[in-house]
C-alpha cells in the first residue's frame, strides 16, 4: 500500500476515536494558581493609629475604622492597630511609637491586587505633627511620607490624618495617593473631649463612610458635617483638607 494512502487512513481512524469537537465548545485552558475573579474588590492591608490616651475619642475611632474595615472583608491580619495604651490582653495591638509606626507602613508591601489603608488619629501641634503619648514624640509629615513610598510605593494609597494642624500631611502627595486631613495646616479641630465619643472630623467621616461610593464623595460628605458641626459651635473652622492624586481620584470605598 502507498505510504501516501496509509497516513491518511490513519488520520481518517484518529478522526472517529476522538470525535469531532462539541458546538461552541472553548478552547482548554491551563490551570494556574487560585486568584481573585477580575470583578471581586480590592483588599486593603491597613494601619490605624490612636496616638493618645488621655480621651477616649481616639481609641473609639480607631476601633469603629477597624470594624468597618472588618466588615467589608478585609481579614484580621491585614489590619495592624497601634495605640498609646496597648492592652495586655490583646497583642495584636501594638504601642503607637513613631518607629513602630513607620515601620509597620513601610511593611506594608501589598500585592498588585491590594491597597494601603492609613488612618491616624489624635492632637497634633503646628509645625510639628501628631502628638504620640506613648513615646512622647512627634510622627512628623516627612517621616510619614518616606514611610508610605517604602511600603506602599504605587498601589492605591488612603491616608487619613486627624488631628489639629494636620493639613501639613497633605505635602506626602503622589499621584497614587489620597490625603484626607482633618483641618488646615494652620488650624486647630475641634471634639477633644473626654465626654464625647469621636472627634468632630472623626464622627463626620465615620457617618459617610457607609454611604460612600468614592473617596472623594466621602471626604465631600465629611467636610459638609464638619462645617454644620462648627457653625453650631460658633468656632473658626477648621477647614478639612483633601488632595486626590491623578491616579486616584475616582477610587471606589469598596
Amino acid at each position: 500500500m502507498p505510504p501516501r494512502l496509509i497516513l491518511w487512513l490513519c488520520a481518517v481512524v484518529l478522526l472517529f476515536v476522538a470525535g469531532p469537537p462539541a458546538l461552541g465548545a472553548e478552547p482548554r485552558r491551563s490551570v494556574g494558581l487560585p486568584g481573585k475573579s477580575a470583578g471581586a474588590p480590592a483588599e486593603w492591608k491597613a494601619v490605624l493609629v490612636a496616638g493618645d490616651n488621655a480621651e477616649p475619642v481616639f481609641d473609639n475611632a480607631v476601633a469603629a475604622v477597624a470594624r468597618w474595615l472588618a466588615e467589608r472583608g478585609v481579614p484580621t491580619h491585614g489590619i495592624h492597630r497601634l495605640n498609646a495604651s496597648p492592652p495586655p490582653s490583646d497583642p495584636s495591638i501594638m504601642p503607637a511609637s513613631a518607629e513602630r509606626i513607620l515601620d509597620r507602613i513601610a511593611s506594608l508591601r501589598p500585592r498588585p491586587d491590594e491597597r494601603c489603608f492609613v488612618f491616624i488619629t489624635s492632637h497634633g501641634q503646628r509645625g510639628e505633627g501628631i502628638w504620640l503619648a506613648y513615646s512622647g514624640e512627634f510622627l512628623r509629615p516627612a517621616a510619614l511620607a518616606q514611610a508610605l513610598s517604602a511600603g506602599c510605593a504605587g498601589a492605591p494609597t488612603v491616608v487619613i490624618v486627624s488631628g489639629c494642624f494636620s493639613g501639613a500631611f497633605t505635602a506626602a502627595r503622589a499621584p497614587n495617593r489620597i490625603i484626607i486631613t482633618a483641618s488646615r495646616a494652620d488650624r486647630p479641630s475641634f471634639g477633644c473631649q473626654a465626654d464625647r465619643t469621636y472627634t468632630v472630623f472623626d464622627e463626620c467621616l465615620l457617618a459617610a463612610l457607609p454611604r460612600a461610593s468614592t473617596w472623594r464623595s466621602a471626604y465631600d460628605a465629611s467636610l459638609g458635617c464638619v462645617r454644620r458641626r462648627e457653625r453650631q459651635m460658633q468656632v473658626v473652622p477648621s477647614q478639612p483638607q483633601g488632595f486626590f492624586g491623578a491616579a486616584v481620584r475616582k477610587l471606589p470605598v469598596r
